[in-house]
C-alpha cells in the first residue's frame, strides 16, 4: 500500500485501504493534481452524465458538461505514463424536450484529441440488455424512438501505442468454432472470401479463445453481491449509477498488469477499485460523498458478514477513522 500512496505529492490519508490500493473523499480535480506526473497506468471511470435533471449523485447540466470533462481529461493526460490509457464511459442523452440525441460524448472525445492531446485509439460500446426502456416520452408513450442501451466508451491514450495485450481479454469460441478446431477439414476449406481476404489452414488454429469485439455486452442487472447485501441490511440505498463488474474488468485486464496502478475518478461504489484489489492491480479510487464510500467497502468484506460488523465499518468510516480493510476484519475473525 505504501508505494500507493507514495503517487501523491503530500501525505494523504484515505478512507479505506486494502492490500492494494485506497479510496479518498474529496474533490477529484484537487485529488487528481496531487498525484506524480507520469505514475498512472490507467484511469478507468464513468462520470456523471450530463442529464436534463439533477441527480442525487451530481452531474453537470448538458450545455456545460464539455468544459467540465475536459478539466478532468487535462489532469489525467499528465498524470498517465507514456503507454497509458485513459478508458471513459459516457452515457448518451437527448436533447431537452425534443427527440433528437445530444452530441457532446462525440464532442468530448473529438475536445479531448484536439485540445488536450490524447489519441482515439479506440471506440467501444456498452450494450446493456436489460435497461429499461427510456426514454419515457418518445419511447414508451409517443413511441417514436426505440429504447436506448448503448453507451459509448471512449479509449483514450497518450500515444498511438499505448500498452493492451487482446489475449488477455480472450472470449469463448462459439460452438461452431469448437467443430472447427476439432475437425478443421470437415467444416472449412481454405479459401478467398468475397472481400479478397486469403483465409488459409492457420484458421483453425486453437489461440485459447477469441477475440473480442469492440460491443461489450454486459447486462448492469446485479441484484445481489455483498455490496447490495451491506446497502439492503443497513437500510441505505445503492448507488444509483453502478456499473457492473465486467466492464472496468475487461479494460484493466486489456491494459494493464498486476502491480500498474488503476485509478478512477469518480468512484461512486468503487466498483472499479474491487475490480483491481481482485486482479492484483495497485489501485486510487476517488470520490466526493462520503457515504458513497463508506457503503462501498462492503464490497471488500467477506460474504455473510454479520449485520453489526458492517455497521461498526460504517460507522468507522463516516467517523473519519482510518480503516484498514484486512487489519479491520482480521480482528474480528471475518477472513477465514
Amino acid at each position: 500500500m505504501d508505494n500507493v500512496s507514495s503517487t501523491f505529492h503530500s501525505s494523504r490519508q484515505p478512507v479505506y485501504r486494502a492490500e492494494y490500493g485506497a479510496a479518498y473523499c474529496g474533490d477529484s480535480l484537487e485529488l487528481l493534481a496531487d498525484l506524480k506526473d507520469g505514475t498512472v497506468n490507467l484511469v478507468v471511470t464513468s462520470p456523471p452524465f450530463a442529464l436534463q435533471r439533477q441527480k442525487e449523485y451530481g452531474n453537470e447540466v448538458q450545455d456545460r458538461y464539455v468544459d467540465w470533462l475536459l478539466q478532468f481529461a487535462r489532469l489525467v493526460y499528465h498524470k498517465l505514463t507514456p503507454d497509458g490509457s485513459f478508458v471513459i464511459d459516457i452515457g448518451g442523452a437527448y436533447e431537452k424536450g425534443v427527440p433528437t440525441r445530444s452530441l457532446y460524448p462525440f464532442r468530448f472525445a473529438i475536445r479531448a484529441c484536439d485540445e488536450v492531446g490524447f489519441k482515439l485509439a479506440e471506440d467501444f460500446y456498452w450494450f446493456n440488455p436489460s435497461k429499461l426502456p427510456s426514454p419515457i416520452e418518445w419511447v414508451n408513450k409517443r413511441k417514436i424512438r426505440v429504447k436506448d442501451s448503448v453507451n459509448t466508451v471512449w479509449w483514450l491514450s497518450k500515444t498511438e501505442w499505448p500498452k493492451a495485450d487482446v489475449s488477455r481479454v480472450l472470449t469463448q469460441y462459439s460452438d461452431r468454432m469448437k467443430k472447427l478446431l476439432q475437425d478443421p477439414e470437415s467444416y472449412y476449406s481454405p479459401k478467398k472470401r468475397p472481400s479478397g481476404h486469403d483465409i488459409s489452414k492457420g484458421f483453425a488454429k486453437d489461440n485459447g479463445g477469441a477475440i473480442p469485439s469492440n460491443l461489450l455486452q454486459i447486462p448492469n442487472s446485479e441484484s445481489n453481491g455483498q455490496y447490495l447485501r451491506g446497502c439492503k441490511l443497513l437500510e441505505m440505498l445503492g448507488h444509483p449509477a453502478r456499473f457492473p463488474t465486467k466492464l472496468p474488468e475487461f479494460f484493466i485486464r486489456f491494459l494493464t498488469q498486476p502491480g500498474d496502478l488503476v485509478v478512477d475518478m469518480f468512484a461512486g461504489s468503487n466498483t472499479t477499485g474491487s475490480v483491481a484489489e481482485v486482479e492484483a492491480r495497485r489501485w486510487l479510487s476517488f470520490d466526493l460523498d462520503l457515504e458513497y464510500l463508506a457503503t462501498s467497502a462492503f464490497r471488500f468484506v467477506q460474504p455473510n458478514t454479520p449485520e453489526e460488523q458492517l455497521r461498526e465499518l460504517y460507522a468507522a468510516i463516516m467517523a473519519g477513522l482510518p480503516v484498514d480493510m484486512r487489519d479491520y476484519f482480521v480482528q474480528k475473525k471475518l477472513f477465514i
